[in-house]
């Protein structure tokens, strides 16, 4: 009887003790998750699907990974919910990261915690006009009825700047702010002459009025590149291939600017540099994701980068020789 009452002591005292030794892993393993919050766009944008994609590449690939996507209004939103500390990496627009790194345009203070990993695609600022305007440079633009993207956007701080490194002003043409849909119904009207619009290419708003009308692609060469360039190094010189457009059938020479991916500054330079590391090595993912997913590459990964690379990303670019 003693015995067995001893034995019977021994296995509860070694029950508590394994039982007292998972409890106190089980805080050290959840401490050890990194969840991470990935802002994007609306749903039926290029951003979401992307982003969702990266979470499942990180969740499968970077152990203590647990990512997850928000849906957004995209750049502006994005760069807000990173000040906040809301979210933790995010898609946006370089040239709206470098506003607000610079505490420009549509921010009126610089945004601190911001830095870069990866430019992911471009952003092609198209100038489309009616083949009838007689428009066929950024020159042919004054005098003009102009469509510059809706007030206080992206697309209208890209046309700005272009004309003015052109020598154009807003007094030198009529100022239409209007939405890609609404710029492409007054196209189609004949009601404005000419639009800006900043998009992945084929832009669906520019093949609408295509079909219906002869347009011409307003090219923006390499001297004016290089001008605004000089200002803004969040350009880059892209050019629209001959047929991407019903009617235009030679490639033209614009610029773009850059949707990248971003990082708050706080997150560890090893977790940022094993993010990078598995984002590049399964690129295959981000092109199943979306079309636009297969113009990722380490070789344009810096292009256009508007920000301070994150420690980690600069350690992972170094490492593999870009």
């Amino acid at each position: 009887m003693y015995h067995r009452r001893t034995h019977r002591r021994s296995l509860a005292l070694w029950g508590i003790a394994v039982l007292a030794a998972v409890m106190a892993a089980a805080p050290a393993a959840m401490a050890q998750t990194q969840f991470l919050n990935i802002a994007t766009g609306g749903t039926a944008g290029t951003y979401y699907p992307l982003g969702g994609a990266m979470a499942e590449i990180w969740n499968q690939n970077v152990p203590g990974v647990d990512a997850s996507v928000q849906a957004t209004g995209a750049s502006v939103a994005n760069v807000n919910m990173m000040a906040q500390g809301q979210v933790d990496l995010a898609l946006i627009q370089n040239d709206i990261a470098y506003y607000a790194d610079q505490g420009l345009e549509m921010f009126r203070s610089p945004v601190r915690n911001l830095r870069g990993i990866a430019n992911l695609y471009p952003e092609v600022i198209q100038i489309v006009a009616r083949a009838d305007s007689g428009i066929r440079s950024v020159a042919d633009l004054k005098g003009k009825r102009v469509a510059v993207g809706d007030a206080g956007s992206g697309t209208e701080a890209n046309a700005r700047q272009i004309l003015a490194a052109a020598g154009i002003t807003y007094n030198d043409i009529t100022v239409r702010y209007l939405s890609f849909a609404e710029a492409s119904n007054n196209l189609r009207d004949g009601h404005i002459d000419a639009a800006f619009v900043t998009a992945g290419i084929p832009t669906a708003a520019i093949q609408d009025v295509a079909a219906g009308r002869d347009i011409v692609l307003v090219s923006v060469g390499a001297d004016l590149a290089a001008a605004l360039q000089e200002e803004y190094p969040f350009y880059i010189p892209v050019t629209v291939p001959g047929g991407t457009y019903s009617g235009v059938n030679d490639d033209v020479p614009t610029v773009a600017v850059g949707a990248m991916l971003a990082v708050r500054a706080e997150l560890s330079e090893d977790l940022v540099y094993n993010l990078t590391k598995a984002l590049f090595e399964n690129l295959p993912r981000l092109a199943q994701a979306h079309v636009r997913g297969g113009d990722v590459s380490l070789e344009t990964a810096q292009d256009g980068m508007s920000l301070t690379l994150h420690p980690g990303a600069a350690r992972y670019y170094a490492e593999v020789g870009q």
